[in-house]
C-alpha cells in the first residue's frame, strides 16, 4: 500500500495559510491548495478532516489531495502551494537578432535580376541559399518582416492607380 503522508502545520504556517486563503488577490489553486492543507491538518489546531471528506468540499480528487500531502511532506510550505519554476525554456530560440540582421539587409538590397521587388518566398530561398540558415519557411520570413514593420509592398506596386482628388 502507498505510504500516507499526515499533515501537520505549525501555529505560523496555519496563519499564513489562512492569510493566503482569506486576504489579497492570489492565483485560485494556490488558495484551493491553501484551504485544503488548512482542513488536512492533523495537528493540535486543524480540524482532521479526512481526505475524502476534503475532496468533496473543495471539488478536487483524493489523488491530488495525497499528491499534495506529500510535497507539502517532503518539500515544504511554500512548495506545496505553489508552481514549480521552470528550469528550462519552452524551446530554443532559432531565429535571432542575428538572422534579423540578415533578412533586413537582403529585404533592403536591390530585387533579384528579372523580378521587380523581393516576395517572402524568394526572400526565405534566398536566405537558404546564402547558408545563412539551414531551413526557413516563407511564413517566418514575413512574421519576421511583420515584426520589424517593414512591408515589401510599400511602395507603389501599380496594383491600385492613386487618384486624384478633384478640385470644386
Amino acid at each position: 500500500m502507498a505510504p500516507r503522508y499526515r499533515v501537520t502545520l505549525a501555529k505560523e504556517e496555519r496563519e499564513d495559510l489562512e492569510a493566503i486563503s482569506t486576504k489579497g488577490r492570489r492565483a485560485a489553486r494556490t488558495v484551493l491548495y491553501a484551504r485544503a492543507l488548512l482542513l488536512l491538518d492533523a495537528g493540535e489546531h486543524g480540524p482532521k478532516w479526512v481526505v475524502a471528506q476534503v475532496a468533496e468540499a473543495l471539488g478536487t480528487t483524493t489523488r491530488s489531495l495525497e499528491h499534495l500531502k506529500k510535497r507539502f511532506v517532503e518539500e515544504g510550505l511554500s512548495a506545496a502551494i505553489e508552481r514549480k519554476e521552470r528550469e528550462t525554456p519552452p524551446r530554443e530560440i532559432q531565429f535571432g537578432g542575428e538572422f534579423e540582421a540578415h533578412l533586413l539587409a537582403l529585404a533592403c538590397s536591390d530585387a533579384p535580376a528579372g523580378k521587380k521587388r523581393w516576395t517572402v518566398r524568394l526572400l526565405a530561398e534566398k536566405m537558404v541559399e546564402l547558408k545563412m540558415v539551414p531551413s526557413v519557411s516563407p511564413m517566418t520570413v514575413c512574421n519576421t518582416l511583420k515584426k520589424m514593420n517593414l512591408s515589401l509592398t510599400k511602395a507603389n506596386t501599380g496594383r491600385y492607380r492613386r487618384m486624384k482628388t478633384p478640385v470644386l
